[in-house]
């Protein structure tokens, strides 16, 4: 271990990596057999990354040359992933070693592209993308990119510099980015009438289009640009992946006419998460920026773990996140077809039928101590005994778990996936969709690769956790003589402060640390999507991303400031008082009724205004006063004058009244409506008491969501050392009552219930598509625990029987002193 530690480390490791890569039972030994034959024991930084990359690819039947081509990265004849890429596919057809010139042709062997030439191949692809350009702008600027990096004289350019003279030349041509740039800008110039405030904010054209030194600060990164770059850029076209028989990729083409064809393929049971966002992103979005299209396929193979919830859940998310799947599948389409490609295995000698138990298996393929493998006693039975017993087995003339189907493959392989794998087992339970047809069921290993197959999937991408199950999914395509989809990897996606494992999150439910699976403290979907986050904000931060070999873990900072940001662009302000204090203007009538016009966002017309009324009696939030003053600190306080929101003057504390707890009862102030005034520093929030007129709404909760655990990694016991679950913050839900807001609030809903969306969303109990900003307090939402009819957010006030429960989504960045 420690020779192939200082070894790997030679590469340009790091320890961490090293150490992964030593313990990798089929890496480590390629990896080592290719380092040694470069012959050399120290490498520069790209060298030696690249033979790491050549060591994660390689395959004995893809990459027969393996060798030659390390020589080449060593000696700096291959010098880039792109002309690896080029190497690994000329070595899949050819010996290298017999043509040297049609090996260094087929990889730009010694192929120098100047600077001048970068600059004018890069203009070209502009010019001829200019009016797309300058109709797009930025949005664009990936799908552009794309172009630069196909341009055949760019190649074997340095892909530094191109990126370089790219950026240049989009900044010459478009100048900085600004408020035009905005994707949600776009949709609202296109949409001619907004019929809501909500739809408004993402339909009509903004002040800041009006205004073009007032740049937005929210771009999302568009789905182009989650593809540009890596590997995932440079993924082979349809066609291009070898198989086993020329024919079968003649039918492959004839069936998909060349069309880039992906799938996404989730068990219908847990919750789905950020990782699944990020799953959903890469699949789908891989096959729009080709022009392909994407199947939704739901891996039901295990009866007894789904759910009817689940299929609905899985399918309204992807939905939800803004994809539409070509085709909704089931592995169970293909029961019939998968149990005929099992016999037809059996009958190729390559599976058959065995009755180890599972102990038996495990000490088969090396035990506990990782000893020799052995094969099944059953492995050598003829196959007509193992077809007459799989038989059996679909008939129930077995328990469960007294027979399995396994997969004759190669138990001397360093790799656990090939040690004759399980491809059916005996299940009774009840399957959701086929019922009790059938007791055997197809495992994941057998059933993923042939309904892949079946599809004609060009590319199967998954995360790096089946990396190890490539080769089984080659072979097994292979044995049976079908056609071959490609399977690459991409980085997992983490992120901190929370625990994602299905029986984590029930332990947190069962135990009372959360109320259910979507609350909103979690980061599953559901539970986002009722905290109140934008669809558009997960989208923009896994797209920020991109797609890596890598898998990241984030912090769960950069996700919430794609949050804010969004909700900037989309919520419109409202006032409120999460702990109101009673304010009396001493020198206004007892009826004084005055109605103030206040824009649902400032700078922004396309929000609208509304109206509220101002009167003697206010109430303002108990943080906007402090009884003792300071030079830093700039609201309200005895005999300091302060601003009211959009209101013409500033008020005055002249008294302060209490209970006889001695906390604050009241606060009496002056209207200064005579004379000149200054300025005030600062601007509050108030919310008049007009019972005429709904003011002030009445809020049954608020609730303030705070991270569910106080370490970024729960499971790092060197600073949990009493466990995960010891690291829950007991404190991370506030609940607020009493808290008040003014009517605006009311006339959103109203509005959103009079649309056809809205009316949806209060049906399904889908509130949390109401969105606002309690101004200077953060965004919230309203939370399905709100009791609210389509009947009752039509009313123009709010009624008693009506209970409105807020949820914060995310704070606001703010200086708390002013």
């Amino acid at each position: 271990m420690d020779s192939l530690l200082s070894k790997f480390e030679a590469l340009g490791l790091t320890a961490e990596k090293a150490k992964e890569a030593a313990g990798n039972k089929k890496l480590a030994p390629t990896l080592s057999e290719l380092i040694d034959s470069t012959g050399q024991t120290a490498f520069e930084k790209t060298p030696g990354m690249l033979l790491y990359t050549l060591g994660t690819t390689v395959t004995k039947e893809k990459t027969p040359h393996a060798s030659y081509i390390a020589k080449a990265i060593a000696s700096g004849r291959i010098g880039s992933s792109e002309q690896l890429s080029a190497a690994t596919k000329f070595c899949a057809k050819n010996d290298p070693a017999a043509n040297e010139k049609a090996f260094d042709e087929a990889c730009g062997v010694g192929v120098v592209v100047s600077d001048s030439e970068i600059a004018a191949s890069v203009k070209d692809v502009v010019e001829g993308a200019k009016e797309l350009l300058l109709k797009d702008r930025y949005r664009a600027q990936g799908r552009v990119l794309g172009m630069v990096k196909k341009a055949p004289a760019l190649r074997w350019a340095e892909s530094g510099k191109v990126k370089s003279e790219f950026d240049a030349q989009i900044l010459a041509l478009l100048g900085p980015k600004d408020e035009r740039d905005d994707p949600a800008n776009a949709k609202k110039a296109a949409a001619k009438k907004p019929a809501d405030a909500a739809e408004a904010a993402e339909a009509a054209p903004g002040a800041a289009a009006k205004k073009p030194a007032e740049a937005k600060k929210w771009v999302p990164t568009p789905l182009e640009t989650m593809f540009a770059d890596g590997d995932i850029s440079r993924l082979h076209k349809a066609g291009e992946n070898p198989q086993i028989k020329p024919e079968l990729t003649q039918k492959h083409l004839e069936a998909t006419k060349g069309m880039v064809i992906t799938r996404f393929p989730p068990a219908p049971h847990g919750n789905r998460d950020m990782r699944q966002a990020n799953g959903i992103n890469v699949n789908f979005g891989y096959a729009k920026i080709h022009g392909g299209t994407c199947n939704l396929r739901y891996d039901d193979t295990n009866p007894e773990a789904e759910e009817q919830e689940y299929v609905d859940s899985i399918l309204d998310t992807v939905r939800w996140l803004g994809f539409e799947p070509d085709k909704i599948l089931y592995s169970s389409d293909y029961f019939q077809e998968l149990f005929d490609l099992a016999v037809d295995l059996i009958r190729r000698d390559l599976a058959y039928v065995c009755h180890c138990t599972a102990d038996e298996i495990y000490e088969q393929r090396g035990g506990a101590s990782k000893g020799p493998r052995s094969c099944c006693a059953h492995r050598s039975r003829p196959v007509s005994e193992s077809l007459e017993e799989f038989q059996k087995m679909k008939e129930g003339r077995y328990a469960a778990n007294e027979a399995t189907l396994r997969m004759k493959m190669d138990m001397d392989d360093g790799n656990p996936q090939m040690w004759d794998l399980i491809a059916y087992r005996i299940l009774y339970s009840s399957h959701h969709r086929t019922g009790d047809k059938w007791c055997i069921y197809p495992t994941y290993d057998f059933t993923h690769c042939l309904c892949d197959s079946i599809e004609n999937i060009t590319h199967s991408l998954c995360t790096r956790e089946f990396t190890q199950s490539r080769q089984s999914y080659y072979w097994l395509c292979d044995a049976l003589e079908v056609y071959k989809p490609v399977q690459w990897e991409y980085g997992r996606l983490n992120v901190t402060n929370t625990v994602l494992s299905k029986r984590k999150l029930l332990k947190l439910r069962d135990e009372g640390f959360i109320r259910d699976l979507d609350d909103p403290r979690l980061y599953t979907i559901p539970a986002l999507r009722r905290r109140g986050v934008p669809p558009q904000a997960i989208n923009a931060f896994v797209r920020e991303l991109g797609v890596s070999t890598s898998s990241p873990i984030i912090a769960v900072e950069r996700l919430e400031n794609h949050i804010r940001d969004c909700l900037n662009e989309i919520a419109p302000r409202v006032m409120a008082a999460v702990e109101p204090v009673r304010v009396v203007l001493e020198n206004l009538p007892e009826d004084h009724l005055e109605m103030i016009e206040l824009p649902y966002k400032s700078n922004d017309e396309s929000f609208g205004t509304h109206k509220v009324p101002f009167t003697r009696v206010l109430y303002i939030d108990a943080s906007d006063f402090r009884e003792a003053d300071s030079a830093d600190y700039y609201r309200l306080a005895p005999n300091k004058s302060v601003g009211l929101q959009n209101v013409p003057f500033p008020i005055t504390c002249t008294d302060v009244r209490k209970n006889a707890d001695g906390s604050v009862a009241e606060i009496v102030c002056r209207y200064e409506n005579e004379g000149k005034q200054k300025k005030p520093k600062a601007f509050i929030q108030w919310i008049a008491e007009c019972p005429e007129l709904g003011s002030p709404i009445r809020l049954d909760e608020v609730r303030i969501y705070n991270p569910l655990f106080k370490h970024a990694n729960p499971y790092d016991e060197t600073v949990v050392p009493g466990g995960w679950l010891s690291d829950v913050d007991r404190d991370s839900l506030l609940v607020r009552k009493g808290a008040i807001a003014e009517i605006g609030l009311w006339d959103l809903i109203n509005k959103h219930a009079a649309t056809e969306s809205g009316k949806k969303d209060i049906l399904e109990n889908h509130p949390e598509n109401i969105r606002f900003q309690f101004t200077r307090m953060g965004y919230f939402t309203l939370d399905k625990d709100s009791s609210l009819s389509v009947a009752d957010a039509a009313k123009a006030t709010k009624g008693a029987d009506v209970k409105l429960i807020m949820s914060r989504i995310v704070t606001l960045k703010e200086d708390p002193k002013k």
